[in-house]
């Protein structure tokens, strides 16, 4: 999904009827919880003459893609699988109700670096090869709760520049299970989250579990 996301124009604007291009890039692979029906004209964009060398790109790689993508994310039984390990996971987890992404609580190693709610860092999760950028939205006790936005077009200003914070610790996620089953409290469990770029499973400890809304801690990206 990636491959197809990074070379939309990451405006997120919604014209193509999704909440941004990483929802379009999903539909465009025919995912299964998405209406498949999905072409690259819903994006108005695409049609400009600066996208048109990309618009290429995306025809030549979606049909491998896709099929890449319809063998390895859910197999014969219904399993949901990551796409980078191919390993099986309990259940795939998708934001909150009206969120842009799943929660992600950090804590930054950098002890005399000072936030506010609103701020967007740039850091990368110890034991992960992507650098992540997230907004804060709350604050506590050190505890960094941030949304994963992309770096492209964060508040449309040219001049506008992320935080630089440097290697965090990732110390739970929240979110409702969109595909799978519905893990109990006190389990551990393999999880896929549905904004991961690498699409990669993880690992962690149920610590909340109410409706299809769970939060997870001990996250780690070491499934055994």
């Amino acid at each position: 999904m990636k491959e197809i996301e990074v070379l939309l124009p990451g405006y997120n604007c919604g014209e193509c009827g999704f909440r941004g291009c990483r929802e379009f890039a999903r539909a465009l692979l025919g995912a299964r919880d998405l209406e498949t029906d999905v072409h690259l004209d819903l994006c108005p964009f695409l049609s400009r003459e600066r996208h048109l060398e990309k618009r290429t790109q995306i025809e030549e790689k979606l049909p491998e893609i896709r099929s890449l993508w319809a063998e390895r994310e859910v197999d014969e039984e219904g399993e949901i699988r990551g796409v980078i390990d191919g390993l099986a996971a309990d259940f795939a987890l998708a934001p909150l109700p009206g969120e842009p992404a799943c929660r992600e609580d950090l804590l930054v190693i950098d002890r005399d670096a000072e936030f506010e709610v609103g701020d967007v860092l740039r850091y990368r999760p110890l034991g992960c090869p992507i650098t992540h950028f997230g907004e804060i939205i709350k604050i506590d006790h050190g505890l960094l709760t941030v949304h994963m936005v992309g770096p492209r077009h964060l508040l449309g200003d040219e001049d506008f520049a992320p935080k630089e914070v440097g290697v965090c610790m990732v110390a739970a996620f929240e979110g409702m299970v969109s595909r799978g089953r519905i893990p109990e409290v006190g389990e551990t469990v393999r999880f896929l989250p549905e904004h991961c770029m690498m699409q990669k499973v993880h690992s962690g400890v149920i610590v909340h579990s109410e409706g299809k809304t769970v939060r997870i801690e001990g996250v780690d990206l070491k499934v055994w």
